[in-house]
């Protein structure tokens, strides 16, 4: 698939490292770019921080109009992150005073392990992994901070938290200042794809703010989960296979290829196949050829690489993901792919058609769980 030149433009001010060749290769792809269409790229996959800092290190010369509008940018992304990490900082005292153990995954961890600073990639929310066990203790915990369930919605869903996280691995709280927490119980959406990865997992301290450490996952299982995360949709936004590129950057081939065999271990080879050869066609990271060749041998990985390009750039490269041709469907079939054989597949595909909402709204003994799938789409006909 051929990427355009403002695609290309983009993705070169997210590759690392940021060397003299970057730098040149910036300096080359902008001077006959399209400059509103490198700033609606830029938007859309949420790295306008990256691409400032990218065209400011290549001197790259940006007219005036689009230059302001990335400055801006970088300049809330900076103020929003600074945010992002007191607030991290925050819960973290909260929790671990009150003896929960937790972990950071994303966020301002991620972008202090991947680009060596917070300042550069868009923060969204906070990802915190806790035990299934832990979930009510923490969902207090949220509550004292401030915070208020909004996914499951209602006083059901907060009743019946715990039965949501048994089905669903995560819950969204909205904090002051309109901060959302992600709480999670899980790291997949189908537990098969990562297999053992959790809070038992190698973890590491990351400073952040030249303040205090938060706790996130070791390399080598951050790889993996980075990984099954983008694949499980469709790396429809750059910034998720941008973070993957930096935190491989400075590795040697070999290094590279120890952690794909580890995610293999854990069921998400075909996720951290995708990863390395997207990384490989975007940022040149230096897999070892034998690898690539490899790789590239999986038919199914090489369907699913077509279709996350389709997603990333193309006609898509200025659309959301909804405004595309086929939509969420291309996600929901590349997660039928993510491993192999049939009981995966028969698996995903139950998963797919059985909604925890449904599981709220209409509980079933367990004797009748098979009648999920038929709710699904009664509830679905009946909205129309």
């Amino acid at each position: 698939m051929r990427l355009s030149r403002e695609f290309e433009l983009v993705a070169a001010c997210c590759r690392r490292p940021a060397d003299a060749a970057a730098a040149t290769r910036i300096r080359s792809l902008a001077e006959a770019a399209d400059w509103p269409r490198v700033l609606a790229i830029a938007r859309r996959h949420r790295v306008e921080g990256l691409v400032w800092e990218g065209l400011r290190r290549g001197a790259a010369g940006v007219p005036d109009a689009e230059a302001g509008e990335l400055r801006a940018a970088a300049e809330r992304i900076i103020v929003q992150n600074l945010r992002l990490a007191a607030e991290s900082l925050r819960l973290k005292r909260g929790l671990a005073a009150a003896g929960v153990d937790l972990l950071f995954v994303k966020g301002v961890s991620l972008a202090q392990c991947a680009w060596g600073s917070i300042a550069l990639k868009m923060g969204w929310d906070i990802d915190l992994l806790v035990a299934a066990e832990a979930v009510e203790r923490a969902a207090g915990l949220l509550e004292e901070a401030g915070y208020a369930l909004r996914v499951p919605e209602g006083v059901r869903g907060r009743e019946r938290l715990g039965f949501w996280h048994r089905h669903w691995k995560e819950s969204v709280w909205e904090g002051p200042g309109g901060t959302v927490v992600e709480l999670h119980t899980g790291l997949a959406d189908n537990p098969a794809l990562l297999r053992g990865v959790g809070l038992a997992s190698p973890r590491q301290e990351v400073t952040v703010a030249g303040a205090d450490t938060l706790p996130t996952l070791a390399t080598e299982p951050l790889f993996g989960y980075l990984a099954v995360h983008g694949a499980s949709s469709a790396w429809f936004r750059l910034k998720w296979i941008a973070d993957v590129g930096a935190l491989l950057a400075p590795l040697a081939p070999g290094e590279i290829e120890r952690l794909y065999r580890a995610a293999a271990g854990v069921g998400a080879g075909r996720a951290a196949a995708l990863a390395l050869l997207l990384c490989h066609r975007l940022f040149a990271t230096p897999v070892a050829e034998p690898l690539l060749a490899e790789l590239r041998r999986d038919r199914v990985v090489r369907l699913l690489l077509r279709l996350s390009l389709r997603k990333l750039a193309g006609r898509a490269e200025e659309r959301e993901l909804d405004e595309t041709r086929l939509g969420t469907l291309t996600i929901h079939l590349l997660q039928l792919g993510l491993e192999r054989g049939v009981g995966y597949k028969l698996g995903e595909l139950r998963r797919q058609l059985v909604s925890p909402y449904d599981r709220l709204a209409v509980p079933l003994p367990r004797g009748l769980g098979f009648l999920y799938p038929a709710i699904f789409f009664l509830r679905r006909l009946r909205r129309r």
